[in-house]
């Protein structure tokens, strides 16, 4: 069965890159009056000739976002359970080369944390991991979702791509969703930043999404480290497979996250610039490409930048968020993964989120606070 990367061949990265910078004001209103958008149309939004468009695409992607969602934005909290990675990269916290003091919480440790978030309120958790097979493989995965899923009617995770048979053996134990971020989808640059361990095999994690589609998981999430390539070109091909997996695995559920590149202990610098009205045209452009998918912001941007948001077309949002295993309850002061800049609670972040008339949801479709 063709994959994704069967499609992905087909395409130069410099001859995208060439056609996006190239698009016109004339290529934007097109795209601006269908009512249904391809990936070219996408092209179009994300250019730089769209950025006199962005009021009305940021009106355009809020009214589509409401129709398909109401006025609610649902929230969630990542559980990192382990920094152990056996992978060099040189944009993360966690690269097997950066001198830390490693930690995988125990069942026992899982339930303090599980606690605490708890807490807070949330009924949907993200799990994190580094990639370490023989540490945090199967085996843990196998242990630590039933553990999980006795407390949390909702959780994804974000670990090493896996076979699809190991993906349809976790959905039982309560897999609901896994995120799994290409990076950059420049193949020459993937392997700079990758140059150790099994993330360096670039046609293993592009094909990835077809593993978990094949497998029957509900929700696929897919995204790139922004500024490790040109932003808009990364972002065409995450479209382009986002495109695809709609049409191939049409019963998945999709989400986007957007992901900038921050600060870590031994940082690296953004080779693309992205600022604030740049992410709010690529998110209101993926919107009107795929009315369906959900749109998440993490904490790593800021209060006044989230605020603004809400009601323009982002559908999740994570609060409160610990990036070091254990943080919540277990081991608060661990190097984190990178630098969160809103570090506001969630109870306060689901105000603000009730201020502007939406409902904070604490687990699909149910709202704790009404």
């Amino acid at each position: 069965m063709p994959t994704f990367e069967t499609i992905f061949r087909q395409y130069e990265w410099d001859d995208v890159k060439g056609k996006i910078y190239s698009k016109t004001t004339a290529d934007v209103e097109v795209a601006l009056r269908k009512s249904r958008r391809g990936t070219e149309d996408f092209m179009a939004l994300i250019s730089p000739a769209a950025a006199p468009f962005l009021e009305r695409m940021a009106a355009l992607s809020g009214q589509l976002t409401r129709q398909r969602f109401g006025k609610t934005i649902q929230l969630y909290a990542p559980v990192y359970l382990s920094n152990e990675c056996q992978n060099i990269c040189t944009y993360c916290g966690f690269s097997l080369n950066n001198p830390l003091r490693r930690k995988t919480l125990t069942g026992a440790e899982m339930l303090h944390e599980i606690e605490a978030v708890k807490n807070m309120g949330f009924g949907h958790v993200l799990l994190v991991t580094g990639e370490a097979w023989q540490t945090v493989g199967m085996d843990y995965f196998s242990r630590a979702l039933p553990i999980f899923k006795q407390h949390f009617p909702q959780i994804s995770i974000e670990v090493q791509p896996m076979e699809e048979e190991d993906y349809r053996a976790l959905t039982p134990l309560g897999l609901h969703s896994v995120l799994v971020y290409q990076e950059t989808y420049h193949e020459g640059d993937y392997k700079k930043h990758h140059p150790k361990g099994r993330k360096s095999n670039f046609a293993w994690r592009l094909e990835t999404p077809d593993r978990l589609g094949r497998a029957g998981v509900h929700k696929i999430g897919l995204g790139v480290l922004i500024g490790l390539e040109d932003w808009r070109t990364d972002s065409f091909f995450t479209a382009l497979h986002l495109d695809y997996l709609q049409r191939t695995y049409w019963q998945t559920r999709y989400s986007i996250s957007f992901p900038r590149l921050r600060p870590f202990s031994g940082g690296l610098p953004p080779k693309s610039i992205m600022n604030d009205r740049e992410l709010l045209q690529l998110i209101c452009a993926y919107r009107l490409l795929s009315p369906d998918v959900e749109l998440s912001l993490s904490t790593r941007e800021s209060p006044r930048f989230r605020d603004h948001l809400v009601p323009l077309g982002v559908t999740t949002m994570s609060a409160g968020s610990r990036t070091n295993p254990g943080g919540y309850a277990v081991e608060p002061d661990s190097l984190e993964q990178f630098e969160i800049s809103d570090e506001r609670s969630p109870a306060a972040v689901a105000e603000m989120i009730r201020r502007q008339g939406y409902s904070p949801v604490w687990k699909d479709w149910d709202d704790f606070g009404h």
